[in-house]
């Protein structure tokens, strides 16, 4: 059973949700009503996913799941806002979050982003993260066109990586490349493991901040 924590600093909300989540077979193991609260849930009891408000007192949403994240974790973050790209969600993608949910989300799609975060699968429609990213995205100033980090890769590693910069999901990677699913999500597992990536999420935001990948190409 997937096991979940719930921070957000809306006692209403917080019921909300648990009450939505239980019912589909999830385990909510805590609320908490602000960041530091969340901490120290997922330090005792090892949850599976967070369900994140970025907008808390004492400690906000960015600061906890940056904490949360530094530590040794298989634990993974989903960022709740009120307002569609909000500008705080791609500080939270670059902290190591997994995706966002909209706090209006429906009670199925609630329960689904929960599942597939544990996967390590993408939360997001590629597409959407990209839009984000380039929304938010600031280059830092005589930033190398190319991270050294990506050294690792290899050619096709490094075409996989730029096209999913893009927004291309798993089976678009495919047809483009010519490949199957399969070699792809090889490929794709290849590239997290290298480069110390969580998911798909990460790997976007990546993408733009090495230069790889500039707002607006194709």
């Amino acid at each position: 059973m997937t096991r979940v924590v719930i921070a957000d600093d809306q006692a209403l909300v917080r019921t909300g949700f648990r009450m939505i989540l239980t019912a589909r077979g999830i385990e909510v193991v805590a609320e908490a009503a602000d960041g530091v609260e969340a901490v120290d849930a997922v330090r005792r009891l090892h949850p599976d996913v967070v369900l994140m408000d970025i907008r808390m007192p004492t400690m906000d949403g960015l600061e906890a799941t940056r904490r949360i994240l530094a530590e040794p974790t298989s634990c993974r973050v989903l960022m709740l806002t009120t307002f569609d790209l909000d500008r705080y969600v791609y500080a939270a993608l670059s902290a190591g979050a997994s995706g966002f949910l909209l706090k209006d989300v429906t009670p199925e799609h609630l329960a689904a982003a929960v599942r597939l975060v544990t996967t390590g699968d993408a939360l997001l429609a590629p597409s959407i993260t990209r839009r984000l990213v380039e929304r938010f995205a600031v280059p830092a100033p005589n930033q190398p066109a190319v991270h050294r980090d990506l050294a690792a890769l290899t050619p096709r590693e490094l075409e996989v990586l730029t096209l999913m910069g893009h927004g291309l999901s798993n089976a678009e990677l495919a047809t483009e490349l010519t490949l199957s699913e399969a070699t792809i999500k090889t490929h794709v597992a290849r590239i997290f493991a290298k480069l110390t990536l969580r998911d798909r999420a990460q790997a976007v935001v990546l993408a733009y901040e090495t230069g790889l990948v500039a707002p607006g190409d194709r």
